[in-house]
């Protein structure tokens, strides 16, 4: 899949780490270990990092930070339809799933562009996992994840395609699946992944984008979403 180094973490590395709720909430010790227990790999773009049903012991397998690059997470159903369901940035740690309860993985893991990319292996993950403090961090981050799926549940059943459409815009300005504390206005995103996290056509949310446009909520560009007002977006979520 990618050639492999221990890590020798650069400045702009460090910094995708650091501006990780997840990753700092730790100690440093705790941050040390895993760091010391990770190799570095060097991704090409397009490389799939792990498919959906790779058992746990699949080459190249364990836990994952990654440190450089975007990485889509998603699955495709035999039609070929794909659903997205998380476009991961640097600083954000996944793969965890499958090492904890030893099934298959749920689903694709692709790198949308090259990526630098921190493995702790599955032998190395049990070891941290026996650190408390370290396991009560991994129940953490699966509690938000938790969290987040009964959001895009409560969307998918709930509420209209309007608000679904505004949560989904204030998820991704928190980073998606980093869930910031800091809000972003400006998606790098095209219209069409957008569509395919909210299992829309892109016909369907060009309308939806487009209104939002006209009252002044978002500005559409080529491959980006301007969130001109947060505050109509929350509102929208809030009414659904």
């Amino acid at each position: 899949m990618a050639t492999s180094t221990k890590p020798r973490l650069s400045a702009a590395h460090r910094a995708a780490l650091d501006g990780n709720p997840w990753f700092t909430s730790m100690p440093r010790a705790q941050r040390d270990a895993l760091l010391g227990a990770a190799e570095l790999l060097h991704v090409r773009r397009g490389t799939m990092v792990f498919r959906q049903g790779d058992p746990i012991h699949a080459a190249g397998g364990g836990f994952y930070g990654l440190v450089a690059g975007t990485i889509k997470i998603s699955s495709l159903r035999q039609d070929g339809r794909e659903a997205i369901l998380a476009v991961l940035e640097p600083g954000n740690w996944f793969g965890e799933i499958t090492l904890i309860d030893g099934s298959p993985r749920t689903h694709d893991a692709t790198a949308l562009e090259a990526l630098d990319l921190l493995v702790v292996p599955p032998e190395a993950f049990v070891r941290q996992m026996r650190d408390v403090v370290f396991s009560n961090a991994i129940a953490a981050m699966l509690a938000a994840r938790v969290r987040m799926l009964y959001g895009l549940a409560e969307d998918a059943t709930l509420r209209s395609l309007r608000a679904r459409v505004a949560h989904r815009l204030l998820v991704l300005a928190r980073g998606d699946a980093t869930q910031s504390v800091h809000l972003r206005h400006e998606l790098m995103l095209s219209q069409e992944a957008l569509a395919m996290m909210l299992g829309v056509t892109r016909q369907t949310l060009s309308k939806e984008l487009n209104a939002l446009a006209t009252e002044g909520v978002v500005s559409l560009g080529y491959g980006r979403i301007e969130l001109r007002s947060l505050e109509a977006l929350q509102g929208l979520v809030r009414t659904g």
